[in-house]
């Protein structure tokens, strides 16, 4: 908390320095993305990297005669570094911001209130982590990277807008190797158990034995399939690229047209939905609006609202919800459906069972088709029972056949699957998902 507490501090100084050092008519937004993160790298068990690091960066907005301008910049913890460079920054923003047109749709910053959200966590004492890790994963092939410390978003701007969030969080991303073959997990959250982490060891141990059974090699073709909540978060993750996205729709570019104009649905079973109550990352946007804690994407199988950000609001005349600029999803849930764990494989009957996805894309986005393929722990189920690991498959499916009505089942259970990225730094975000059963899923190599 002491990291917490004087990032908190020295933002207010640079911030108040900046704001009393506008020049009229100018208008400043100055945000925050701070870490304090110990890193550690295992493999075969062993810990091959240990790296702790402290990055706090200031993003600097300043607006005048409708020209905007954005610089970033590291914030030290040194007034005497800090305030001069905040003071540069500043003067080098003006100087750019003459040479900018004049953006006909720019949002203008205002006062959007004031909060401050802190969710404290119960982490590893940094001297107990390999320890914990290292025992838990005992006698395995465990390549992984451990990830644990505060994360830090805020925001404030001269109008008097001012947003905190700050969070204290984990996650292990790991795989288990048996030579060739490897199966995935993550342990993610902001408490602790060596209980559950061990849970977590075991079951990945589990789908290694069975990765042990001879490859079942399956022809291209349309099978029953159970994707996994990892897959299920990895399909979904496409919602991202424009989909919900009301400037990608009017400018013919989102992938829920057909969805938006009653050509095509979704199935009843799915819904899909903003949920800001997760606690996975902070309330307010980057221009400091304060969404709804919870927003209806999709209810039912029928498109209930897109993502509109203030500057859309303004382009097309229509009511904005607060959505970020980029009008993405940033914490993503789908709505659990009836379908129990015991239950998945003896529904699932004979047919394809896969845990996660990847290298997806839009094949085909007007009629909402992706393309990816599979990977890890993907099985050949028969009658109910895992005959051994498939090849590798690729697939290219239509998202209105595969949430349509080739949509089976959903699971009565959720997976918070959280953003486990680290190029640059770590990322927020994630999404709460559950397992679908679906018929027909095509596969074309």
């Amino acid at each position: 908390m002491d990291f917490i507490r004087k990032t908190h501090s020295d933002y207010n100084s640079i911030a108040d320095f900046i704001f009393s050092n506008l020049q009229p008519e100018e208008i400043a937004q100055v945000a925050l993305y701070a870490e304090e993160t110990l890193f550690i790298r295992f493999n075969n068990n062993l810990v091959r990297q240990s790296t702790h690091v402290h990055q706090k960066n200031l993003t600097l907005v300043l607006q005048k005669e409708n020209r905007q301008i954005k610089l970033s910049f590291p914030m030290t913890g040194q007034s005497d570094l800090d305030i001069p460079t905040a003071e540069q920054q500043l003067n080098l923003a003006r100087q750019q911001a003459l040479q900018l047109p004049e953006d006909t749709y720019i949002v203008k910053y205002k006062n959007n209130g004031k909060s401050e959200i802190n969710l404290p966590g119960k982490l590893l004492e940094n001297d107990q982590v390999v320890f914990e890790i290292t025992k838990a994963a005992q006698g395995t092939d465990f390549a992984g990277l451990y990830c644990a410390g505060p994360m830090i978003a805020a925001t404030r701007s001269s109008e008097g807008e001012s947003h905190w969030f700050s969070t204290e969080s984990f996650f292990v991303d790991f795989s288990l190797y048996n030579k060739e073959i490897a199966t995935k997990g993550l342990y993610a959250g902001r408490e602790w158990s060596s209980t559950v982490f061990s849970e977590h060891i075991r079951s990945a141990e589990r789908n290694l034995s069975l990765l042990n059974k001879p490859v079942v090699n399956i022809k291209p073709g349309a099978y029953r399939t159970y994707l996994a909540p990892g897959a299920v978060a990895d399909l979904a993750g496409m919602f991202s690229w424009g989909a919900t996205s009301f400037s990608a729709y009017k400018q013919g570019r989102s992938s829920l047209q057909k969805l938006a104009e009653k050509e095509k649905s979704f199935s009843p079973l799915f819904s899909m939905r903003e949920n800001f109550s997760l606690g996975l990352r902070p309330q307010f946007n980057s221009l400091g609006e304060f969404a709804a804690e919870k927003l209806s994407l999709i209810e039912n199988g029928s498109l209930k609202s897109w993502q509109i950000s203030s500057r859309s609001a303004k382009e097309y005349l229509v009511e904005g919800n607060f959505a970020d600029p980029s009008e993405s999803p940033r914490s993503l849930e789908i709505l659990p459906g009836s379908l129990g764990e015991k239950d998945i494989l003896k529904e699932l009957g004979t047919g394809l069972y896969l845990s996660n996805l990847y290298y997806l894309n839009w094949s085909d986005r007007p009629n909402a088709r992706i393309t990816g393929m599979t990977r890890y722990a993907c099985f050949w189920v028969e009658n109910g029972e895992v005959m051994g690991p498939i090849n590798d498959l690729r697939f290219d499916e239509s998202l209105y056949d595969a949430l349509g009505a080739n949509l089976l089942a959903v699971t009565n259970f959720q997976h918070i699957e959280t953003k486990v990225g680290t190029y640059a730094r770590r990322p927020w975000g994630g999404a709460k998902v559950p397992g679908m059963l679906i018929k027909d899923f095509k596969f074309t190599l």
